[in-house]
């Protein structure tokens, strides 16, 4: 019974000897930080009337601000007039894996609903041209848009069949989707 407020006392002198402070400097080694900073002279400030923005004679260090050309036309693809036999077209049935015929060579095309820019994400495996550059894809009304990776159409398709799209590249190239 002795020994247990012995080593109850023991154990509260170890923790508070914990709490004391100390540094290398206490014990005659390197200083504990960085020496302060010496003050340096600041130069005289001068005060002089600046020109209105653009105004004649006013130099800019900056560049113009570019045009946000998606704002000004969120649809830049332009209306084109469906083939007469086009049938309708909903993104939700274009979801899925394609087989893809363009200039008489064949590949994968994979369409997903997950939204990328204006359109939503798309690629293609094992395609040459044009479509090896596929990143999105949208509907507009009865057509299917194809487009790069920086949002530019690169080809358009209208169903033509239930489960067939046909259509051309930008260049003019032949396209065809088929299950």
């Amino acid at each position: 019974m002795r020994t247990l407020p012995l080593a109850a006392g023991l154990m509260a002198m170890l923790a508070m000897a914990g709490c004391q402070r100390t540094s290398m400097s206490d014990y005659g080694g390197a200083p504990s930080g960085p020496a302060p900073l010496q003050a340096q002279p600041v130069p005289s400030v001068s005060a002089t009337q600046l020109p209105p923005p653009g105004a004649p004679g006013a130099s800019s260090q900056f560049p113009a601000a570019p045009v946000n050309t998606a704002a000004a036309n969120p649809n830049p693809v332009p209306d084109a007039a469906p083939p007469a036999a086009s049938l309708d077209v909903t993104k939700e049935s274009m979801v899925g894996n394609w087989r893809v015929t363009s200039s008489g060579s064949s590949c994968d095309m994979f369409l997903t609903l997950t939204n990328l820019g204006s359109g939503s994400r798309g690629g293609t495996r094992g395609c040459a041209g044009e479509l090896t550059q596929m990143g999105s894809w949208e509907v507009a009304g009865k057509q299917v848009i194809l487009k790069s990776r920086s949002g530019d159409p690169i080809a358009r398709l209208y169903k033509s069949a239930d489960a067939r799209f046909d259509g051309s590249t930008t260049s003019g190239q032949s396209v065809s989707l088929s299950r």
